[in-house]
């Protein structure tokens, strides 16, 4: 497992485990073959329903709690400062914890302007020692400005959706300046036609590797954090081998050139649900 250190001073598994829709009750034996493979980082959120299946298996689990790192998200309607201190609590109290590894705003959901009061609810969580950092999903960079000028405490991530097709340069710059790590959502692009690709497929073959593992590796030694999910046993074996090849900077270059700035989901200022 590789490891970064977030800039906080905290470390985290590069390579973590995401159980967006996958179901409560599959979620239980999702996360215990994830942890059996390796897997140490689990990704969920209140809004994918799954956090009870989830504390279900890390009670199972004998790894020791320290070991791993949990992350789960406000969501949109339980924006704004005491709303998300009570959402805080009870998405502890479904996954059966004393503490979070790391909590994030969902959406900034800029329609409703929220985000700067839901941050600060954050800041407070993490200076109360619940939540060992904090940081955001889908900011775009006028998002994050903002909340460095008006919040203290600094984000540690920034979880956006990011596959080949979507390679986030720009904001992943910006974050690389600030020193705020970019973590990927739909790192496969959901198993989408990039993983079809022939430039994909052709380094794959060479590095006797799925397209999957490539397109993962690709993430890995672009400095990204990396969250994919998948409740086939197999599948979730296969995303994790993926720390016995490298690819050549000729082949980084292919894939970075894949780049169509393409989304699978929502742009961040038109997600405005609750």
């Amino acid at each position: 497992m590789n490891f970064v250190t977030l800039n906080n001073g905290l470390k985290m598994p590069q390579l973590g485990f995401g159980v967006w829709q996958v179901e409560n009750d599959q979620a239980t034996a999702a996360v215990s073959k994830a942890i059996e493979t390796g897997y140490t980082s689990i990704d969920t959120a209140m809004i994918y329903q799954n956090e009870e299946g989830v504390g279900k298996a890390l009670k199972e689990m004998t790894v020791p709690r320290e070991e791993l790192f949990i992350t789960t998200k406000v969501w949109n309607s339980d924006q704004g400062y005491e709303n998300t201190l009570r959402a805080f609590d009870e998405s502890l109290e479904r996954l059966g914890l004393e503490y979070v590894d790391l909590y994030l705003i969902h959406w900034p959901t800029p329609e409703f302007d929220e985000y700067v009061d839901t941050y600060k609810a954050l800041e407070k969580l993490y200076n109360d020692g619940k939540v060992k950092a904090i940081g955001v999903c889908n900011f775009e960079i006028e998002h994050l400005e903002r909340l460095m000028k008006e919040c203290e405490v600094k984000p540690v991530l920034n979880q956006v959706e990011c596959h080949p097709h979507l390679a986030q340069n720009e904001l992943k710059e910006f974050c690389e300046k600030h020193d705020i790590f970019v973590e990927a959502w739909s790192p496969l692009e959901q198993g989408g036609e990039v993983l079809q690709n022939e430039v994909i497929t052709k380094i794959a073959e060479a590095h006797g590797k799925s397209p999957a593992q490539v397109v993962l590796r690709w993430h890995l030694q672009n400095n990204t954090i990396v969250i994919p999910k998948s409740v086939t046993p197999s599948r979730i074996e296969e995303n994790f081998n993926v720390f016995d090849f490298e690819l050549s900077a000729e082949e980084m270059k292919q894939i970075d050139g894949l780049n169509k700035d393409r989304r699978k989901g929502p742009h961040p200022n038109e997600m405005n649900v609750r």
